[in-house]
């Protein structure tokens, strides 16, 4: 007979929700920020950087998450370098992460109407200060629902970790569906918990595609 599932039991998946949240959190900002270099590349004016950028996001969009872990998690220690599980997962879900932000962004920049880029451009204004005061403001705004759609997708995607080893919600689910021999109610608890975490994301998303549709008319 395994063990009953308890305030112990539970307290184990409250600390794999705390890496699933975490983990999150740092694929979503390091993703960004990698995303947002990759939306200013796939809309400037460099035909080079254009093709690489292009050319990175196919790979990232086109091939399986749980491949890319599996190859950012061996392929660092093929070459040598030794890197907690953690890591490993973190560095994967940043790179899908940038790939699929910064071609969010990359869509808004170009929503924003030309006239506008054209405008400042003859009044004199440099591409920096185009892009940070006129264009980007703009496009975070029009990328607002699609952004916070990807981040309950990620929240999701992250049970994918546990693939390596890395122990979030939902590979601390399995552990002690393991040893208490109650999947049912582990994972319904396991399930709750997401949806606690993505069910306002995803109200928050539709409320900002609502706004966002009707300021358009």
């Amino acid at each position: 007979m395994g063990a009953t599932f308890g305030l112990a039991e539970f307290g184990f998946l409250l600390s794999g929700l705390r890496w699933t949240l975490l983990l999150s959190v740092i694929a979503f900002v390091g993703g960004g920020l990698v995303g947002l270099a990759v939306a200013l590349a796939r809309t400037g004016t460099s035909a080079v950087l254009r093709r690489a950028t292009a050319g990175y996001i196919a790979v990232f969009q086109g091939t399986p998450l749980l491949m890319q872990l599996f190859v950012v998690y061996y392929g660092l220690g093929l070459i040598g370098l030794q890197v907690p599980a953690w890591a490993a997962v973190a560095i994967g879900f940043t790179l899908n992460a940038s790939a699929f932000l910064g071609e969010i962004w990359r869509g808004a920049i170009q929503a924003v109407p030309s006239g506008q880029s054209e405008a400042a451009t003859a009044l004199g204004i440099r591409y920096p200060a185009r892009m940070r005061h006129i264009v980007l403001p703009q496009a975070f705004r029009i990328a607002q629902p699609a952004t916070v759609g990807y981040l309950v997708q990620l929240i999701k995607g992250t049970s994918l970790a546990a693939i390596v080893g890395f122990i979030e919600l939902a590979r601390a689910g399995q552990i002690v569906s393991n040893q208490t021999y109650q999947p049912i109610l582990v994972f319904g608890v396991v399930g709750a918990l997401y949806f606690v975490l993505c069910w306002p994301l995803s109200l928050y998303s539709a409320r900002l595609e609502t706004r966002f549709a009707a300021n358009a008319r």
